[in-house]
C-alpha cells in the first residue's frame, strides 16, 4: 500500500529534488539484476519475473500495480524514476535501509521506471548473468532472502541455508512450489535452473 501513496505524490516530487538521482542514463540493465537481488524477494514486478508480494508475508507492493494509474496519465518516466529514488533513500518498515546506494540506486530507480506496468517491457540481465550457474542464480533469485556463506548473502526473511542443509529434494520442491512465505519458482526457472540451484545449496553446506 505505501507505494500506492506515493503514486499521489508523484506529481510534488517532480518540482523539487530527490538529493540522490544525478542521471537519467543510469544502466536498466545492472537495474534489473540488482532488482532481483535486492528487490525481487519482497516486490512483485512482471518483467523481473519476481513474485515477492504474493509469497512473502513481509513483503512490499506489487510495483506494476503500484504504477499503472501514473503511466495511463503519461507520467513523465523521470519522476517515476524519483518517487523510486526517493523510496530507497528514505524506506518506511518494514522496507530496509541502504538496500541500494549511489550509481546502484540510480539503476534500480531507473530499471523500476522504465518497465513497471508495462507489459511490452524488456530488459536484458548483464552479460554474464543468470542462465544455469548456480551461484549467481542463488544472488539473483535467493540472496535477500536466504544466508548463504559461499553466495555471499546475508539474507534474514527465509531460514539461514548454511545451517538448515536442506535434503536435495526438499530444496528441489521448496524452490519449485514455495511454501512457509516463500514465492514458488516454477514457472519462472526452469526445472534445469531449479536443480542446478538445489544442487548447488546442498554442495556448499555439506560439511
Amino acid at each position: 500500500m505505501r507505494l500506492l501513496l506515493l503514486s499521489l505524490a508523484a506529481l510534488a516530487l517532480a518540482g523539487c529534488g530527490t538529493g540522490g538521482l544525478t542521471s537519467g542514463n543510469a544502466d536498466v540493465s545492472d537495474g534489473k539484476l540488482l532488482f532481483k537481488q535486492k528487490c525481487g524477494a519482497c516486490h512483485t514486478l512482471r518483467e523481473a519475473g519476481t513474485q515477492g508480494s504474493t509469497g512473502n508475508p513481509s513483503g512490499g507492493p506489487n510495483l506494476d500495480e503500484a504504477f499503472a494509474a501514473d503511466k495511463r496519465e503519461d507520467f513523465d518516466e523521470s519522476t517515476i524514476r524519483e518517487v523510486v529514488r526517493h523510496q530507497i533513500d528514505y524506506p518506511a518498515p518494514p522496507m530496509p535501509e541502504d538496500l541500494v546506494k549511489g550509481e546502484d540506486a540510480d539503476a534500480v530507480a531507473a530499471y523500476v521506471a522504465a518497465v513497471a506496468a508495462d507489459s511490452k517491457a524488456k530488459v536484458t540481465l548483464p552479460a554474464g548473468t543468470g542462465g544455469n550457474d548456480p551461484k549467481l542464480l542463488f544472488e539473483s533469485n535467493c540472496g535477500s532472502c536466504h544466508t548463504l556463506a559461499d553466495a555471499g548473502t546475508s539474507g534474514k526473511v527465509g531460514p539461514n541455508l548454511d545451517q538448515a542443509k536442506p535434503s536435495l529434494q526438499k530444496a528441489m520442491t521448496q524452490i519449485a512450489n514455495g511454501g512457509g512465505g516463500m514465492p514458488p519458482f516454477k514457472g519462472q526457472l526452469s526445472d534445469e535452473q531449479i536443480k542446478a540451484l538445489a544442487d548447488y545449496v546442498i554442495r556448499v553446506t555439506k560439511g
